[in-house]
């Protein structure tokens, strides 16, 4: 895996999903098992972290002009 800090959110999510259909087939070994989830775990953060990033660049961008920010719904929209 290249090192996260040049890793897109995109192909982060796209090794997520790799790693859990390895993980889900069923068919590695213990070892593999727990590096392909402690490698899972590392990219969940990254993918949080890009997407707290992202939150608060669209927060930055909704300022108003009296230093207000106007609230924009965040919850509920994964997936959509």
């Amino acid at each position: 895996m290249a090192e996260k800090k040049e890793m897109t959110f995109e192909a982060a999510l796209a090794r997520l999903e790799e790693i859990v259909r390895s993980m889900e087939s069923g068919t590695a070994m213990l070892d593999q098992s727990l590096a392909l989830f402690e490698e899972g775990v590392g990219l969940v953060k990254f993918c949080t972290k890009a997407l707290d990033d992202a939150e608060q660049r669209v927060k930055i961008l909704q300022k108003e002009d009296d230093g207000a920010v106007a609230e924009a719904d965040f919850a509920g929209t994964a997936g959509e």
